[in-house]
């Protein structure tokens, strides 16, 4: 009896640590870990304007082999957490790879920084003056290539199809309908991602396709505004 418990609980913690993101921290310079409920911030890989950033380190998240719970903010939610535990109050994404037919999984390296109180001030003063100039929020959906690139779906808010994305797609939608809704789209499985749609913000979805057993199966993140627009602009210009 002792046997079999040993074993099968053996198992499961395996199996569970196979589902989790790979992650590889390479920190020189440490600081007093932040509080989980302290903010980190997320910097475009063009954030030259804010200043200079401390660079602590490097971090990676990305498959383990097993890992299905693999989506961009789960794992840049893991790279913000070892920028926690170093003291850092930034992350600066350096290299993103996409769900392919490689992996699943998006896969990225970030820079962890310490940025000072008069920088975080600053990026607080420019998001507020950006949404104070609309009277409606703005969605900007966009895919940037990738795998699955004969794969096409409609995008749907509630029940209604905003757009239809393609490869290499992007397109700016104005929102007049505030509150909690659901962004989804399906081919042969349903994507969905929930979006609390307020007046004056702005929001970023990036799309794509990950693995599927015929067709592939859209895959949808809702990402920061300095991520969102340097993904969205940085496509365009291709």
């Amino acid at each position: 009896m002792f046997q079999k418990f040993t074993i099968a609980s053996l198992f499961g913690l395996l199996l569970i640590a196979g589902c989790a993101p790979k992650i590889r921290t390479n920190v020189s310079q440490k600081y007093q870990p932040l509080s989980y409920d302290e903010e980190v911030w997320v910097l475009p890989l063009d954030s030259t304007g804010i200043g200079l950033a401390e660079v602590l380190g490097t971090v990676k998240v990305g498959d383990a082999g097993m890992t299905t719970n693999c989506s961009y903010t789960v794992v840049l939610e893991k790279a913000k957490e070892e920028a926690r535990k170093s003291g850092g109050n930034a992350v600066r994404v350096i290299e993103h790879k996409t769900p392919d037919f490689m992996s699943s999984c998006h896969r990225i390296t970030a820079e962890v920084l310490r940025i000072s109180p008069d920088q975080i001030a600053a990026l607080k003063q420019v998001e507020t003056e950006a949404d104070s100039l609309i009277d409606h929020a703005i969605l900007y959906v966009y895919r940037n290539g990738g795998a699955g690139a004969l794969v096409s779906y409609n995008l749907s808010l509630g029940d209604s199809v905003i757009c239809r994305v393609t490869n290499k797609f992007r397109q700016k939608i104005e929102i007049r309908t505030e509150g909690a809704q659901e962004l989804w789209a399906k081919t042969e499985s349903k994507a969905s991602i929930p979006i609390d749609i307020k007046k004056g913000r702005t929001y970023y979805l990036r799309c794509g396709v990950g693995m599927g057993v015929v067709v592939g199966r859209p895959t949808l993140d809702l990402v920061d505004r300095r991520t969102g627009k340097a993904e969205y602009m940085g496509g365009k210009r291709k």
